[in-house]
Order: structure tokens, then sequence, then C-alpha cells
């Protein structure tokens, strides 16, 4: 599975507020209204280069507190969902699914920052930066070391997110662009639940020890 779609999910909507306009206001305005969302997503990994290394295309779903779905439809098929308890990661093309306690996974990643359980304050200063092509952005800098990257952009227009970009310590960057985003969406609650298929490796590592097991 690709390692930046699992840091993506392994990808805290309340963050520490240090400016008080643009990108910050609506992105707070963003975070105490909307209790569920849905959207489609295109993303695009490029090095320090500049390069375009990987392209991807999907759709996700979350609801407060510390629910939500990921599901990459293009070019390889992987469903992450976090149940509010737990992460599940299915690489749909090798049947094998990863599990993880949701709070270690997500407690500083760029993924709580849609579906998060509340104030992040400890892990991340935000500080507005700037607007470009109508688009109002903030950063958020992870206080915690070892998160698998260096900074998060936001993208807020019209007081909802339509961008996010991730940067990593050798200067890649994931961009993620978000198309059809709505804020309060009717969502299933049944998109938040997960069950291995029948022969899927899992690896479970929520349990004290990992294991691999065939459901």
């Amino acid at each position: 599975m690709n390692p930046v779609r699992g840091s993506l999910a392994a990808l805290a909507l309340c963050l520490p507020v240090l400016a008080s306009a643009g990108a910050v206001d609506d992105f707070l305005a963003f975070t105490g209204s909307a209790s569920s969302a849905t959207a489609r997503f295109e993303q695009q990994v490029i090095d320090s280069r500049g390069r375009v290394v990987d392209k991807a295309a999907g759709e996700f779903a979350f609801s407060r507190p510390g629910k939500f779905r990921w599901a990459y439809a293009l070019p390889a098929r992987t469903l992450i969902v976090a149940d509010g308890a737990r992460l599940w990661i299915h690489d749909e093309d090798l049947n094998q699914v990863t599990v993880r306690p949701a709070d270690r996974a997500l407690s500083a990643t760029p993924a709580a920052l849609l579906a998060g359980r509340g104030d992040a304050t400890a892990v991340f200063t935000l500080r507005d930066a700037g607007a470009k092509d109508g688009i109002d952005w903030l950063e958020a800098l992870p206080k915690e070391k070892d998160t698998g990257f260096e900074r998060v952009r936001v993208g807020m227009k019209a007081r909802v997110p339509v961008a996010m970009e991730l940067e990593d310590a050798l200067g890649g960057r994931t961009v993620l662009r978000f198309v059809d985003f709505r804020p309060n969406a009717k969502v299933d609650p049944a998109l938040f639940r997960f069950t291995p298929p029948k022969g899927a490796d899992v690896l479970d590592e929520s349990a004290r020890t990992p294991a691999a097991k065939k459901p």
C-alpha cells in the first residue's frame, strides 16, 4: 500500500488560534458548525524536484467525533475507516487489513484535521498563510516529532476546505483538491463500520502484541 495513503489515514478538527482573520476565521466557523461532511478528492504526490510521482482519486466522509471513511478508487482500491475506536486500513488488491488504535494513529495527523475529536492546541501551531487565486490558506505546524510531515496547509473558500497540502521532511508534497464538499451532509453510520472480508490477512496493531490472522 502507498505509504502516503497510510500516513494520511494514520491521515484534529479544532486547531489553536494564532491569527484572527482570513482562513483561520473561516476554518473555525467550519469546525464549529460542521458535524459531518462528504466530498470527492483528487490527490497528487510531488517529489522534492517538483515531479508528480503518484496520482489518486476517491471520496471521503466524516462524522464527528473521530469517525471517517477515506476510499481510494484510483489507481488502486484502498479503504481507510475510523470507527471512533479503531482505524482500519484495507488494501483491496492484496486483501490485507491493518488495525490500529484510532487515538494513537490519528492524534497529530492530517486526517484528524477533518474528523478530529476536539482541540489540538497541544500538538499543532496554526498561522494564517495568506490568499492566492481566491483561496485563503492556513498553515498547521505539528509540535510532536516523527509525525511523518513538516507542515500542513489547508485552503478555505466560502468557509469550507477546498484543498490540503502536506509537506514532508524531504521536501515532498501531497496535494489534495476537494470537490463537491458538503458540510453537515447526511451520512449513513454504516459507512464507519468495517468487517474484514473473508480470507483477508489481518495485522492487529491495536492488540498488545501485533499478530497476523485470517478471519
